[in-house]
């Protein structure tokens, strides 16, 4: 996915980092949370591309809990997560979490850290925008709840569409938006729209208060600079494993061994 932070007409607002390295490219400002769990006075920030592992590692580590695991080894956990072990410790270095030698990390400790790290110690509410086959399927997704997301609201034009329940829930017009949103307290919106309507379903979640907006339009999104937007691009994502595949094929034409 693809991360856009208070853009207008495609261009970022804080300017371009100087820096190809994503690993150092900051995100917003986040706490660092020491090992008892409270929050140091100053606050670090945590780079992008970090960000998104600390959530592998939270699915990675929940897994375990269920299984009754207390404590992990980084090896083990790194390998699980798809990472080396110096990258892990390096990411858990940002909540002030470092394990203990011989034993690793306490698993409920470290999962309690994640949580508060990644802001999931109080649920978000979301609105699905857009209930076509990709809306629906999001609107019924029973593994959002369980993860502090509860799908809150539904919008679409549709008239047959309009007060029907998906997933429990009555889908509303799009020009009710703003008031619903508002009401309810939604913080995250998900657009699930043809990418004509995403820029105008954008601004009325913006209006309704929403901070935060997934984005499966092909579209950028002009918004303001406190909204953050991430951008899932299906084709995009599949146009990159057409690449690895040709290249692939290429290396095993050309004699070479592919691992």
């Amino acid at each position: 996915m693809v991360a856009q932070r208070g853009r207008r007409n495609g261009a970022a607002v804080a300017g371009k980092l100087s820096t190809p390295d994503a690993d150092n490219a900051p995100t917003a400002e986040m706490p660092a949370v020491t090992e008892n769990g409270a929050e140091e006075a100053r606050v670090r920030a945590i780079p992008e591309a970090a960000v998104a592992r600390l959530a592998v590692y939270l699915r990675v580590l929940s897994a375990m809990a269920e299984q009754g695991a207390t404590t992990v080894a980084s090896e083990e956990l790194a390998a699980a997560a798809g990472v080396n072990s110096a990258k892990l410790r390096k990411d858990l270095s940002y909540l002030g979490s470092y394990g203990t030698r011989g034993v690793g990390y306490e698993v409920a400790v470290l999962v309690g850290q994640l949580e508060r790290t990644l802001g999931l110690t109080r649920q978000h509410k979301v609105a699905v925008v857009g209930i076509g086959n990709l809306g629906h399927a999001l609107a019924n997704y029973g593994g959002f709840p369980g993860r502090g997301f509860p799908v809150e609201a539904l919008f679409d034009i549709d008239p047959d569409l309009i007060g029907v329940p998906v997933g429990g829930i009555p889908v509303s017009h799009l020009n009710d938006i703003p008031e619903v949103c508002s009401e309810r307290g939604i913080s995250i919106g998900v657009i699930a729209t043809p990418p004509p309507a995403a820029q105008t379903v954008a601004d009325r979640l913006v209006a309704g208060g929403v901070q935060c907006i997934l984005n499966f339009a092909p579209v950028v999104l002009q918004v303001p600079e406190h909204v953050e937007v991430r951008k899932v691009d299906l084709a995009v994502e599949l146009q990159i494993l057409s690449f690895h595949v040709a290249r692939r094929a290429e290396n095993v034409g050309n004699g070479m061994v592919v691992r």
